[in-house]
């Protein structure tokens, strides 16, 4: 692997095909890839020691847990003072609800994605948790009818 994002052709497929199945064994990888599996497993490795890759995962169908209804809540905080918004963000953190969360320019401070049972856990947790903290000046919610799409893999580009 090279220094940045400049990667070679074996290393963008690597990167695309675990992206798609992480449970792909090295063999069968390396032979998607082109490569030798040692040369496969070490360029793993070498992705994973630079920070590309994280740990592998197992994607959850939100539906088939009870979790099928997303939200999409914008925050405004009271205060942009620096511990505020870390304890704000530390709160975030340890919300199991809160799938996704960015701090966002423009009107609203924050952008969570908050996945629920139901409309009346939602507003549980929006009444009782969220607008309790502190830090939250205010919030505006937006239910998802359906999801159209859902990707968690990064497109990479194929040059080279």
């Amino acid at each position: 692997m090279k220094d940045g994002n400049q990667f070679d052709l074996i290393d963008r497929r690597i990167l695309t095909l675990l992206q798609h199945d992480a449970s792909i064994s090295h063999v069968e990888l390396a032979q998607q890839v082109g490569a030798s599996t040692a040369s496969c497993w070490r360029r793993i490795r070498a992705l994973e020691e630079a920070g590309v890759l994280s740990r592998p995962v197992r994607l959850v169908d939100p539906e088939k847990v009870g979790r099928g209804v997303n939200v999409i809540c914008h925050i405004r905080m009271r205060s942009h003072a620096q511990d505020a918004r870390k304890a704000f963000e530390g709160f975030v953190a340890e919300r199991p609800e809160v799938v996704e969360s960015f701090s966002m320019s423009g009107e609203w401070d924050y952008l969570l994605r908050i996945v629920v049972a139901d409309v009346a856990g939602y507003n549980m947790f929006l009444m009782q948790t969220m607008l309790g903290h502190p830090s939250v000046a205010g919030a505006a919610s937006h239910f998802a009818l359906s999801m159209t799409k859902y990707t968690t893999a990064i497109p990479i580009a194929d040059r080279g």
